[in-house]
């Protein structure tokens, strides 16, 4: 099993910064992708941002150019600094890993980010 904790949520007003960490811990090895989703109250989970083992980058077109992602492989940490937040990007931001056969992967907990306007 894969333990995945995140942190870093909190209250932040309109076009402030927060930087989400998501720490990964247990069997993690051939850990690829690392994930970022988002779940507004009322709306569906969304992938925000993915990295793989490789630095490989995604975003979604929401957050292009205001997030970044990134991975520390020695810590086995993956990070997700927001920039230019908005009240959109309220919600419960989730950490996901998952291993190259696996369709769901892991979980963690979930932070809450709530941007006032």
């Amino acid at each position: 099993q894969v333990q995945l904790v995140e942190s870093g949520g909190g209250l932040v007003q309109a076009g402030g910064s927060l930087r989400l960490s998501c720490a990964a811990s247990g069997l993690i090895f051939s850990i690829n992708t690392m994930d970022w989703y988002r779940q507004a109250p009322g709306k569906q989970r969304e992938l925000v941002a993915s990295i793989t083992s490789s630095n490989s980058e995604n975003y979604a077109d929401s957050v292009k150019g205001r997030f970044t992602i990134s991975r520390d492989n020695a810590k086995n940490t993956v990070y997700l600094q927001m920039n230019s937040l908005k009240p959109e990007d309220t919600a419960v931001y989730y950490c996901n890993a998952k291993k190259p056969w696996q369709v769901g992967g892991y979980w963690g907990q979930g932070t809450q980010v709530t941007v006032s306007s």
